[in-house]
């Protein structure tokens, strides 16, 4: 852990250590799948155990360890015991194709996976899903601070994935900042309903490594259904639940009182990874009379950057303010520091409402990565600043709102559009279940605008209509060229909108 007088950072398997040390007894791990739940202590001696196994498989320090298994107690332990060990876990989708197992496995050099490894030439590593019989000895930490503990492959939403190199002192400190709120994000008392995949960094860092650190029970599922959540959450009472804004929205749609009483032990609710519709939002807050805290980050960033837990209320719009030891600003795209103007030719801009004006975030602190696999490339620069991509601006109270992706921005005619602002516009259309709107090549504007419809069911939609309703309430190089219509569109694990796929 972080030794605040110093400075230093530990290994990330002592948060571990803490737990089994303070509440041997507690329930660590609560595995919905099995049926299974685990000790402080359970866990600490399984952990043990499977670190013997790495180690005769032939793991040494700095080694790279695939983690291809499901949200669940068997993640939990080979995790800990990949960095305990002083190897760097690379943790990776079960579901992913095997031709997607090669690249990563090639770029990131590994040759043992916890998990199933396909066709791959990777020793497989027995599973470990609990303690053994007799006590293992104890495992001293290898690795430290600025050691890799975590290549984390990006979800590629803006091209192909990048390993992003996390150390120990990174995602120590973000524990360490999401602790410092003054609202706690976890107690040692909470039971935390976790079905984000755990192979990502927003399930692994504010979930499951945030609960270790207090020493909290973690209720986890394999994958989310909606009623089996709420069943769970009753069955577990469950305090806390961390989500994505899809979980939210499958909650919403279900009968208020369903809803009501199954999660009516719980105390905060949590949301990341995209943003999170404002009708959701008030579904939510109708039904059980609690809001939904929205926070923003990257797996850059080990992930969290802002929350509107500092703000101190949900906000609609908006993704909060930095937490306690990050420092972030809005650049130009050279870097320069300070707001880009608003468009002046659009005075009804939508994102024009209590902002000064849009620019690149720039963030720096102690949570930011150390650059990419496997020279460190591109990382923070040398004064610690790193840009984003993402583009936003900050309200009157200083509360940021995220517009787009910089990479996705469209410009039609030198004038530019982001898609976010876009998609409001159509998801406000009756009938429209989601939308997504991207560039495609125009040879007379350079690009257009596109949009991908997902109807709702019976829905009955037509292009004209939703032109129509972009037209009136946008500015005319911002009103879709071509509108299509889809069954689903494409996301990643976390439900993040993968426009990528959608530009052919």
């Amino acid at each position: 852990m972080t030794d605040h007088a110093t400075g230093k950072a530990g290994n990330v398997a002592e948060l571990l250590s803490s737990a089994a040390r303070t509440r041997p007894g507690a329930a660590g791990l609560v595995d919905t799948t099995t049926g299974t739940t685990l000790t402080w202590a359970d866990v600490e001696a399984a952990v043990d155990a499977q670190v013997a196994e790495l180690r005769a498989a032939g793991l040494a320090p700095g080694d790279r360890v695939v983690l291809r298994l499901s949200t669940g107690a068997a993640f939990a332990i080979a995790f800990y015991a990949v960095v305990r060990a002083g190897g760097i876990a690379v943790p990776l989708s079960p579901q992913g194709p095997d031709t997607e197992l090669a690249t990563f496995v090639e770029h990131s050099g590994a040759r043992l996976i916890v998990g199933t490894g396909g066709d791959q030439q990777v020793t497989e590593v027995p599973v470990r899903t609990d303690p053994p019989a007799a006590r293992p000895e104890p495992v001293q930490p290898v690795g430290a601070g600025e050691d890799i503990a975590v290549l984390s492959y990006t979800s590629g939403t803006t091209g192909r994935p990048r390993g992003v190199m996390l150390s120990h002192r990174a995602l120590l400190a973000n524990v360490d900042q999401l602790t410092r709120l003054d609202t706690h994000v976890v107690e040692p008392t909470d039971r935390v309903y976790l079905s984000v995949p755990l192979f990502h960094v927003y399930g692994l860092g504010p979930g499951l490594l945030a609960a270790t650190s207090v020493g909290a029970a973690l209720v986890l599922a394999e994958r989310f259904d909606a009623r089996a959540a709420l069943t769970h959450c009753a069955e577990h009472r469950v305090t806390t639940v961390l989500g994505v804004p899809t979980m939210y929205a499958e909650f919403a749609a279900l009968p208020p009182d369903e809803l009501g009483e199954a999660l009516s032990t719980v105390r905060l609710l949590t949301s990341g990874a995209a943003p999170l519709h404002p009708k959701v939002l008030a579904a939510i807050r109708a039904a059980i009379g609690l809001g939904v805290f929205e926070g923003y980050g990257l797996t850059e960033t080990a992930p969290v950057l802002t929350t509107t837990l500092v703000t101190g209320y949900p906000k609609p719009g908006s993704v909060g303010r930095p937490l306690p030891g990050v420092e972030l600003r809005l650049v130009d795209s050279d870097g320069t520091p300070g707001p880009v103007p608003l468009d002046p030719a659009d005075p009804d801009d939508a994102f024009a409402e209590d902002a000064a004006g849009t620019g690149l975030v720039s963030v720096r602190g102690p949570n930011l990565f150390s650059g990419y696999w496997p020279d460190g490339a591109h990382g923070p620069d040398a004064e610690g600043w790193f840009r984003t991509g993402d583009v936003g601006y900050l309200d009157v109270d200083g509360d940021l709102h995220l517009v787009d992706r910089a990479n996705d921005l469209i410009i039609v005619n030198g004038f530019n559009v982001y898609p976010r602002e876009v998609e409001d516009v159509i998801n406000a259309i009756p009938g429209v279940a989601e939308s997504a709107v991207v560039g495609v090549r125009d040879e007379r504007s350079g690009e257009a605008v596109k949009a991908v419809i997902v109807p709702e069911p019976g829905a009955a939609l037509s292009e004209q209509q939703v032109v129509d309703a972009c037209a009136g309430r946008l500015a005319a190089y911002k009103v879709p060229r071509t509108v299509a219509f889809a069954d689903e569109l494409p996301h990643s694990p976390t439900g993040k909108l993968r426009r990528v796929r959608l530009r052919g």
